[in-house]
């Protein structure tokens, strides 16, 4: 399995940036996957998941409203759409993807340690 983000940079406040993640060996239409991210000195922690068979959908309530998470299965990419960004958003922001055939929905890829597979992460700078 490899998971690979690309779409992070620098961008001021209130801007926008889609992130991207190619899953490589990963069934996006089957298992759950998730958007993390970590800022210095801090714990990482998730953003948003979506649900593999079903698409449902979960998002820590920072960015509820400004962040939109998807996914294309033909293309097996996942996405993570950020609108109205602020500093507080700027992080290295990590995908994650989860094997597990009885625990597909989002609800099952919120915690780190339910987490099976990591990206190499991709730097969010958000300047004020």
């Amino acid at each position: 399995v490899r998971l690979v983000e690309s779409g992070g940079g620098s961008i001021q406040a209130g801007g926008s940036l889609k992130l991207s993640c190619v899953a490589s060996n990963f069934d996006t239409s089957t298992y759950c996957m998730a958007w993390f991210r970590q800022a210095p000195g801090k714990e990482r922690e998730r953003v948003a998941s979506i649900g593999g068979r079903a698409g449902d959908r979960i998002y820590t309530d920072s960015v509820r409203g400004r962040f939109v998470i998807t996914k294309d299965n033909a293309k097996n990419t996942l996405y993570l759409q950020m609108n109205s960004l602020k500093p507080e958003d700027s992080a290295i922001y990590y995908c994650a993807g989860r094997i597990d055939d009885s625990r597909t929905s989002a609800g099952q890829c919120i915690a780190v340690s339910e987490i099976d597979y990591w990206g190499q992460g991709t730097d969010v700078t958000v300047s004020s």
